[in-house]
C-alpha cells in the first residue's frame, strides 16, 4: 500500500472537507473537549485518506465494512496496539453517525464493526446541587439574560441536543399539556415533557425578552432567538453555557450535551424507568441509553463509599 499514515503532509481526498463541520457536530452537538475533536478528525481524515488513495473510493456514500476493517488491519500492521486501533474505530464510527445524520451518506458501514470493550467513556455529570448553581448564576435583569436561562433551563428540563433546542418553534410547546414537540435525528418527532419552572421561564422570555430580540431584517421562526434576532445556533447556546459555567465557578468543562447527560442520569437516580428515558432522549436503541445505568452504579457506590461506617 503506497498511503503512509505517518505523512505530516497527507494527501486530500473529495471527502475530506466534511472534518470541519464534523468537528462541529463533536464540538456543539456532542459536547467533546478540544483535545477530543482534534484526535477523532485527525484519526478521521486518516482513514478518510487512505480509503480514497489505497482503496480508490471517490464518495463517502461508496464505503463499506470491509473498507474500515481494511484500514484497521493497515494500522495493525503498522504496530499500532490494540488501544490505539480502537481509537481509531471510535472516530470513525463518530464520523459516520455525523454523516449519516447531516444527509453526506445513506448507511452506517460502523454498525457492523464490533466496538472494543474499554472504547466507551462514561460522560462527566454533575450533581443536582451543581445544575441548580449553574442555572442560578445567570443574571436575569436583560433580554439576552432572560433567554439564556430559559434556554439552560429547557435543556436541562428536557435532555434536548443542542441542534434540537436550536429548532424548537413556539408553536412545539403544549402549555397545558406540558408537553414539547421535538424534532430529532432525521427529522423523527417525539413528544417530552416540560417541567413547570422551565415552561415559566419560556413564559417569561416570550413575555419580556422575545419582543425585545426580535428584528424585523430576519423572518425567524424559532422560539429562542440571537442578539440580532436571528436563530440561535450551537456555538452561541454553547458560549450560553460556558459562561454560565464560568460564573457558577464549576471548575470543570461544562457543554450544552453536559446538561442531557444530567437530565438522564439525575431521572435514573431518583428511579426513573430506563424505557422512560430512552423515549425522552429519543435513542433509537436502548444499549445506547444503558451507559446511564452505570453512571447510576458509580453514584450508588459514592454514596456507599461516604456513608456506610464498615467501608
Amino acid at each position: 500500500m503506497s498511503y503512509n499514515i505517518d505523512a505530516a503532509e497527507p494527501m486530500e481526498s473529495p471527502f475530506t472537507d466534511m472534518l470541519d463541520e464534523f468537528a462541529q457536530y463533536l464540538r456543539f452537538e456532542k459536547g467533546a473537549s478540544e483535545q477530543t475533536i482534534a484526535a477523532y478528525c485527525h484519526n478521521a481524515r486518516q482513514y478518510l485518506v487512505f480509503v480514497h488513495t489505497s482503496v480508490g473510493k471517490e464518495t463517502l456514500s461508496e464505503t463499506c465494512e470491509t473498507d474500515i476493517v481494511t484500514f484497521l488491519r493497515y494500522l495493525a500492521e503498522l504496530g499500532l496496539s490494540e488501544r490505539s486501533r480502537a481509537r481509531y474505530t471510535s472516530a470513525i464510527r463518530q464520523f459516520y453517525r455525523f454523516a449519516l445524520a447531516h444527509g453526506h451518506c445513506a448507511h452506517d458501514p460502523t454498525e457492523l464493526i464490533a466496538s472494543p470493550a474499554f472504547e466507551q467513556h462514561l460522560p462527566q455529570v454533575l450533581s443536582v446541587e451543581e445544575i441548580f448553581a449553574l442555572l442560578e448564576s445567570v443574571p436575569t435583569s436583560t433580554p439576552e439574560g432572560i433567554r439564556d436561562r430559559a434556554v439552560l433551563e429547557v435543556l436541562y428540563g428536557c435532555g434536548l441536543r443542542v441542534s434540537e433546542l436550536c429548532g424548537l418553534r413556539s408553536d412545539d410547546i403544549a402549555y397545558e399539556s406540558r408537553i414539547v414537540r421535538v424534532r430529532g435525528k432525521g427529522s423523527k418527532e417525539r413528544l417530552v415533557p416540560i417541567g413547570q419552572v422551565a415552561l415559566d421561564w419560556i413564559e417569561r422570555y416570550r413575555r419580556d425578552a422575545y419582543p425585545l430580540l426580535r428584528s424585523p431584517k430576519y423572518a425567524a421562526t424559532t422560539l429562542f432567538l440571537s442578539n440580532r434576532g436571528r436563530q440561535l445556533n450551537r456555538m452561541a447556546v454553547w458560549l450560553i453555557v460556558q459562561n454560565a459555567a464560568k460564573t457558577a465557578q464549576l471548575g470543570m468543562h461544562i457543554t450544552p450535551h453536559t446538561l442531557r447527560h444530567c437530565f438522564a442520569t439525575h431521572l435514573i437516580e431518583a428511579g426513573a424507568d430506563l424505557r422512560a428515558v430512552q423515549e425522552m432522549l429519543g435513542h433509537a436503541d436502548i444499549s445506547t441509553t444503558q451507559i446511564y445505568t452505570h453512571l447510576d452504579r458509580l453514584y450508588l457506590r459514592e454514596v456507599h463509599r461516604r456513608f456506610h461506617p464498615r467501608w
